[in-house]
């Protein structure tokens, strides 16, 4: 297993054939797996705001959101932003989401090579953790970033559920790569107070400057969205049956 610290580690087509974990803690992994579980029908990520705006005239009005940020902002025009706690059941239930972030949503449309991708947050760790545990293919990480720069809570993130696979399942890899071994490291030394450990972080900390501690505290709280988001012909949905939960957080 091998962990990629950003988008732009990847060489060639090393992702050829692997099952990829596309990890972005703040925010958009999490926003989408929120949505997911909150009952949306799909998620469609894009690289920028002109493509999400021309995906929109193929879909019939009210059935589809514009969803998104630039530089943490909100859109003009778009119907939400990347925060998490926007995506409630009443505003995402049965829509289609057309979305485009700064880092997180460029990150999944990289991983086109790839046999199977998955979106991965703190949010539902243990849901992938299962779902990587049936897998044969070779695994790999690859966190979003911010900017073009690794960001440590993706790193931890990825840690988390490497964590759980070798704790909790027995899953080995003689191969482990040395970021894999130091994300699995650091998650185990701290994973009781996530919050202090990344409260320095680059991107922790614009949130915090821009008002959003909600959506941090949310984004880190660990099994908030127990759902699996598999990306697959430009698409991210929950495979299988819908799993919801109760919208307690935002009652």
């Amino acid at each position: 297993m091998r962990v990629y610290a950003t988008p732009d580690n990847i060489i060639g087509k090393e992702l050829r054939d692997k099952t990829v974990v596309v990890v972005d803690v703040l925010r958009t992994g999490s926003t989408i797996l929120t949505a997911l579980c909150h009952g949306c029908k799909e998620v469609i990520p894009a690289a920028d705001t002109e493509e999400v705006i021309r995906m929109s005239k193929n879909y019939e009005k009210d059935s589809f959101l514009l969803c998104g940020e630039r530089n943490i902002q909100a859109i003009e025009g778009f119907h939400l932003s990347n925060s998490p706690l926007e995506y409630t059941r009443e505003r995402v239930a049965g829509k289609t989401l057309l979305m485009t972030t700064t880092n997180g949503t460029k990150a999944i449309c990289r991983t086109n090579d790839a046999r199977e991708v998955l979106i991965c947050g703190l949010v539902n760790v243990d849901a992938v953790t299962e779902y990587l545990s049936g897998q044969d293919s070779d695994i790999v990480f690859l966190c979003a970033g911010t900017a073009g720069q690794f960001s440590l809570e993706d790193i931890v993130a990825a840690g988390a559920v490497l964590n759980r696979l070798h704790a909790n399942l027995g899953m080995q890899d003689p191969e482990m790569g040395d970021l894999a071994v130091l994300a699995a490291s650091l998650y185990d030394h701290d994973k009781r107070d996530l919050n202090s450990l990344l409260k320095g972080c680059t991107q922790y900390r614009r949130l915090a400057e821009a008002g959003l501690d909600r959506d941090i505290t949310y984004c880190l709280t660990q099994n908030a969205a127990p759902v699996v988001g598999v990306y697959r012909d430009g698409v991210v949905r929950i495979p299988g049956p819908v799993q919801t939960q109760k919208d307690e957080s935002r009652e």
